[in-house]
């Protein structure tokens, strides 16, 4: 199994390019899932407070036996509607979910803390990364970003403050590629990291180009999808429940695409999400 390469993002901090999600993963079915995860090699794991499986997922830290220092641990704020987040009412708020999120993951710091989404109709994401500011001050958050912000909203925020987020995560893969998010994201030094790079298994993996790359370097096509991350310098974090999977998943390195599979591969853009559009996303 190859070593997964890391990332440096813009306060010198390092992520692995290759992490571990849990996205719609059962509390109890985390603990498994991310144990087995660390155990195969994963040092990166990704959860959110929405997912409701932070304590699962601490459990798992705890029981998989590796020094805590050698994990990178990603949790996320979910600005719901129903909270005030003006001013100092909204500053107050994310300290109190963050120390909440800590507490379910059983842990003093996490390495990264991101906005969930930006919400724009409600205009909270500036009172809120306000309160970033100072987790990241403290250092009970190493680095904070952003998940789902388009152009417009990393603008925002780049006005009302000098913390530029380290890292923005969002929908990305072979058929939703974000060339111009991803380099504005270049201009600007913040990394992309991809949600459902795998396209959540639906028609990608599937893809007859994708099928013939893999046939060529004997790999799955997991792996290949993977391995176009690794050398567009995207962070990826693919979810499994299934033990062979997750450790056929980490091993996305080791072989190179060529000139001829990248071009293959930027065929497929269909320019569609399988998510929610962030500028209207507003589920409560």
């Amino acid at each position: 199994m190859s070593t997964i390469p890391s990332i440096t993002l813009n306060n010198g901090q390092t992520i692995p390019q290759l992490g571990f999600g849990v996205w719609q993963v059962a509390d109890d079915e985390a603990a498994t899932a991310v144990e087995t995860a660390i155990k195969a090699g994963y040092r990166s794991i990704d959860t959110a407070a929405i997912y409701e499986n932070e304590a699962g997922t601490g459990k798992a830290i705890a029981a998989a036996g590796v020094p805590r220092e050698d994990l990178y641990v990603t949790t996320k704020l979910w600005n719901s509607g129903t909270v005030d987040w003006s001013g100092q009412q909204g500053r107050d708020a994310v300290l109190r979910a963050f120390d909440d999120s800590l507490a379910k993951l059983g842990l003093e710091y996490v390495d990264l803390y991101l906005i969930h989404w930006p919400r724009p109709m409600h205009g909270s994401f500036g009172n809120i990364w306000t309160a970033f500011e100072q987790l990241a001050a403290d250092g009970r958050a190493k680095s904070v970003g952003v998940s789902n912000f388009g152009q417009v909203q990393l603008d925002a925020l780049a006005q009302r403050s000098g913390l530029v987020p380290v890292l923005n995560q969002v929908e990305l893969h072979p058929h939703f590629p974000q060339h111009e998010l991803r380099a504005y994201h270049a201009e600007h030094g913040i990394a992309t990291e991809a949600w459902s790079p795998l396209g959540q298994g639906k028609d990608l993996l599937t893809e007859p180009a994708l099928v013939k790359i893999a046939e060529k370097h004997g790999r799955t096509v997991a792996q290949v999808v993977l391995r176009w991350h690794l050398q567009s310098g995207i962070i990826a974090i693919p979810k499994s429940v299934t033990p062979s999977r997750i450790v056929e998943n980490l091993d996305f390195t080791g072989f190179e695409l060529d000139a001829d599979d990248l071009t293959a591969i930027a065929a497929l853009e269909t320019g569609k999400r399988l998510g929610p559009d962030p500028q209207s996303f507003d589920w409560s």
